[in-house]
């Protein structure tokens, strides 16, 4: 390790001498997730509110698993505070149009009534919007609602286009698609290596309330009465208890992340290989469709894995297609706690060290994943999550069993030249600040966002229903005291034209829905007009 820090401290010093800090800073862009939910505390059962627009369309404000479970998107800025204002814009304007609801602020949902209280997402008439539904039927008959309504916050990272020609220059190669897209699935390898870091400074979810847990027979602990949690937590939201793809054992499908082409492929096989529980389902039975297909995934989006590589996407386009044609734009981390204790769930110190995270994954060299790395990455993931601070907790990498304090110690430093770089220019050193931060975290367990929730409930005591609601309507009102805002306008427009656009889809369709399902699965839609990325 303390050669690779000396190497990386050297190529950060001829990044220095070919660009300007900002330069090597990140475009970053923000995709959270947040349920609506009654006053008591339940999921809403009232349709995405007509004055957001809608979820079929809109660039910014849409839904993800089910119609209550909102999903606030980003567009990539070069400033993480230009990202988080944007969010903070749009979370204030939809505070605003809910009625008496609550945005709950926490991961994991809040009083549910079985998997019947979980309204799927609607999007209306069109083929496209009734693809998107259907997808979402199959999900809930595959695994399961309750796991869908899980929120996060996805942290989506593209390096600066200036980086790339001077870094293949100090790497002796020639700048295009093919190196840059080994960059990036080098990144991601070395995400996945180090991704238990994510859920051990960041989770905020070692507490559910019992209504989520009815039936699952997870070995919680009591809470009290309401609730259940595991003392040394960090994240259930990426344990056991969170959404996986947990018949990957039995159908030998998992992705591939060792080059781009490998990863298309992987994916492709097992979107195009039938098996044989999702069969005995049925697909459309009685007229009525249950799910897309019976293949080992609907579609890609339905693997999860906590890092993506990721292509927008054109028209009707699949992802694997984009990917295969244009590469990677950009990677979107998928492990991030929404955190109760900030109101949009994520604050500024914590996406300045994402975004060193990143950078470093990238420059730092990153060996093909074995089988036996993969089953590392995912022990170590699940260690953190449920015991991440765990006095002694020890993980797996390749040099053999260590102590994650001393893995974590290495990491960050192996952090601190890309955290001075990127801090050149800027007021206070926020980069390495975070990473101060972030150490504090390491030497005491109890800074971490999971310990400080915890004591909160406990010195209020509070279950986690009492807890969440109660920040809940604290950060209703913060929002609400904010309007009108400096984007109101703006949204405003969207939202009408988002709706005029969902109903010119719906007047525009070609084909019967079973057509346009062949077509979409045979590629032959490419190129037709419609919603850019409808498959979310």
């Amino acid at each position: 390790m303390a050669s690779m820090e000396s190497d990386l401290q050297h190529l950060m010093h001829q990044l220095g001498e070919r660009l300007v800090p900002a330069q090597l800073r990140g475009r970053i862009g923000l995709e959270k997730e947040t349920l609506r939910v009654q006053t008591a505390g339940s999921i809403a059962q009232t349709p995405h509110p007509g004055p957001l627009g809608s979820a079929l369309t809109h660039p910014y404000i849409t839904t993800d698993y089910s119609e209550a479970l909102l999903e606030l998107v980003t567009p990539p800025f070069d400033d993480v505070r230009e990202t988080l204002g944007f969010l903070h814009d749009l979370q204030a304007f939809a505070a605003a149009r809910i009625g008496d609801e609550l945005l709950w602020a926490t991961s994991m949902p809040c009083v549910v009534s079985g998997e019947e209280s979980i309204p799927v997402a609607q999007y209306g008439h069109s083929n496209a919007g009734r693809m998107k539904t259907i997808y979402r039927v199959g999900l809930g008959h595959r695994y399961g609602r309750l796991m869908q309504v899980i929120a996060g916050v996805h942290f989506n990272y593209s390096p600066q286009p200036a980086l790339w020609p001077a870094l293949a220059d100090l790497r002796g190669e020639a700048d295009g698609r093919d190196f840059r897209d080994r960059c990036m699935m080098g990144m991601i390898r070395n995400l996945l290596r180090f991704g238990w870091m994510v859920p051990y400074l960041f989770g905020a979810s070692p507490a559910v309330c019992n209504s989520f847990m009815d039936g699952r027979g997870a070995k919680l602990e009591d809470f009290d009465d309401d609730s259940s949690y595991l003392p040394m937590a960090t994240s259930l939201r990426m344990g056991d208890i969170g959404y996986t793809n947990r018949k990957e054992a039995d159908t030998g499908i998992k992705a591939n992340y060792n080059s781009l082409t490998e990863y298309v492929e992987s994916l492709r096989c097992a979107i195009s290989t039938e098996s044989a529980e999702w069969a005995r389902l049925g697909v459309k039975v009685d007229g009525e469709y249950r799910q897309l297909n019976a293949n080992i995934l609907q579609i890609e989006n339905e693997y999860y894995s906590s890092v993506r590589p990721k292509q927008p996407l054109e028209r009707f386009e699949k992802p694997t297609e984009a990917l295969e044609s244009r590469g990677i734009a950009y990677v979107e981390l998928r492990s991030v706690d929404v955190n109760a204790q900030h109101p949009l769930g994520v604050d500024e110190s914590q996406l300045r060290f994402l975004e060193a995270f990143c950078l470093t994954a990238m420059l730092i060299p990153s060996a093909p994943l074995s089988e036996t790395a993969m089953a590392d990455i995912d022990a170590n993931l699940l260690a953190v999550a449920h015991r991440g601070r765990e006095p002694g907790l020890v993980l797996r990498c390749e040099r053999g069993p260590v102590p994650l304090q001393d893995l974590a110690r290495e990491l960050l430093t192996l952090m601190r030249p890309v955290a001075a770089m990127l801090d050149q220019g800027l007021p206070g050193d926020p980069y390495r600040r975070s990473l101060s931060e972030q150490w504090g975290k390491v030497e005491q367990s109890a800074l971490t966002p999971s310990a400080r929730m915890l004591e909160d409930m406990m010195a209020r005591e509070e279950g986690f229903y009492r807890y969440a609601r109660r920040l809940s309507e604290q950060h209703r009102e913060a929002f609400r005291s904010n309007c009108p805002l400096p984007r109101e306008a703006e949204l405003t427009e969207l939202a009408l034209h988002s709706l005029t656009e969902q109903a010119a889809m719906e007047a525009s369709d070609r084909y019967d829905f079973d057509s346009f399902l062949q077509r979409y699965f045979d590629g032959s839609l490419v190129g037709l007009s419609g919603v850019r990325t409808f498959i979310r």
